[in-house]
């Protein structure tokens, strides 16, 4: 059976009883379950306990407003907008399965018909079929793919994309990396290296680090988080596999203990179903409003 969002198990936690302590165990419950970290749960809920007893409220609708309010503050949106006539990298992180490559076409999808002179760079040279699916997707929309040979050094790629931007007037170059956490130490290795190829490529300020997390691995996706901000830094986050039943607690976890913003938020598997982040939209669903 599936399991409830937390929109729905905080929906239950209404009928039919007082709001009371056992209310307030039974919310830390429901936000544990809704993918929230346990201390981060036990401290909102402490706290909305606290304000709804100070202002006296017990009505559903207001008990939500409050929690909406204590929420908003930790996830935040950005944007990037790549600078014209410059070399922009954005590299794509994320461990396999996350739906990584399909986020990078689809981001590339965005960029290109905002105008945007875009490259995909094949970066993950290990994975089997990787380089292949990257270049089934630039077939598709049009955009050119720069590829290797299969194992070949991941950062020569992005080096030769970032070339071949700036000898085209600038652009974007969306890099898809490899994701193998079991083998943890080479894996960072090879990001930092292609971390310090891209910098250098990179006109100033113009290199982003995005995280692919998806939005049904709960606390797993905390935890990816600090593995690639402690291993080369991240400037923003894509959550992916993401709808309205989602339990989506993670993101509020990640923004409380890493600051990261949020860029985008992808809803399905087509090259459309991808929108830029709003945090008021998405504490609404994660509610049930």
């Amino acid at each position: 059976m599936a399991k409830l969002s937390f929109a729905q198990k905080f929906k239950n936690l209404f009928s039919s009883r007082k709001i009371d302590e056992e209310f307030f165990e039974d919310l830390i419950d429901a936000l544990v379950e809704g993918d929230m970290g346990a201390k981060m749960a036990y401290e909102i809920s402490e706290e909305l306990e606290k304000t709804c007893r100070a202002k006296k409220i017990t009505d559903e609708a207001l008990i939500k407003a409050e929690l909406k309010q204590m929420l908003l503050p930790y996830i935040k949106k950005c944007e990037f907008v790549p600078e014209k006539g410059k070399v922009n990298i954005y590299m794509m992180l994320g461990v396999n399965g996350v739906g990584k490559t399909t986020t990078a076409a689809k981001v590339s999808k965005l960029y290109k018909e905002a105008g945007e002179n875009v490259i995909m760079a094949a970066s993950d040279t290990f994975r089997a079929a990787a380089e292949e699916q990257l270049e089934m997707h630039g077939e598709r929309l049009g955009i050119r793919v720069i590829a290797h040979q299969h194992g070949s050094d991941p950062s020569s790629v992005v080096f030769d994309a970032a070339e071949s931007c700036r000898a085209n007037g600038g652009g974007v170059i969306i890099a898809d990396t490899a994701g193998r956490l079991h083998n943890k130490e080479n894996l960072v290795r090879e990001l930092q290296k292609i971390d310090r190829i891209a910098a250098q490529k990179a006109d100033a300020g113009c290199f982003k680090k995005i995280l692919v997390i998806d939005g049904t691995t709960g606390q797993n996706a905390l935890r990816q988080a600090e593995v690639f901000s402690e291993s080369v830094g991240v400037d923003a986050l894509v959550i992916t596999k993401y709808d309205s039943t989602a339990r989506g607690g993670c993101l509020f976890s990640i923004g409380k203990q890493l600051s990261i913003p949020v860029l985008f938020v992808c809803t399905g598997e087509k090259y459309e179903n991808i929108e830029p982040f709003n945090p008021e939209k998405y504490v609404d669903e994660f509610l049930g409003n």
